[in-house]
């Protein structure tokens, strides 16, 4: 028998769209990372939510396709600090304790996103 994936363990497609959904509007309201979204359109950041949701629910284990390009190239030229990835991993975390995400599923959560940083942070 195999074990579940993570994207089964974290409740599949539903709950890692709320999970974004709760993600991105604190990103956007935080005083030094709201900057990234100042001048996009709404019909732009729902764009970005839902390659969000594909990205993670695909490299989670799940069946969705990411169509998006990979991170390093998405996130180039954006000036994405270190202090800005450490603010972005507060709101992660937040949004993880908002959902009660068990231990073992948050740890493999975080260190997920951790193995993007490098093709994220520019300076």
């Amino acid at each position: 028998m195999t074990e579940p994936t993570l994207y089964q363990r974290l409740g599949g497609y539903d709950a890692i769209a709320a999970v974004c959904a709760d993600l991105i509007p604190r990103l956007r309201a935080d005083a030094q990372l709201g900057r990234f979204w100042a001048h996009r359109g709404e019909d732009g950041i729902q764009r970005e939510y839902q390659l969000l949701v594909d990205y993670l629910c695909n490299a989670a284990g799940g069946t969705m396709y990411y169509t998006g390009r990979d991170m390093k190239l998405s996130h180039r030229g954006m000036g994405i600090s270190a202090g800005d990835w450490d603010v972005f991993m507060g709101h992660l975390n937040a949004t993880l304790d908002h959902f009660q995400v068990p231990a073992a599923e948050r740890n493999d959560v975080v260190a997920f996103i951790q193995s993007t940083r490098d093709d994220m942070v520019e300076c």
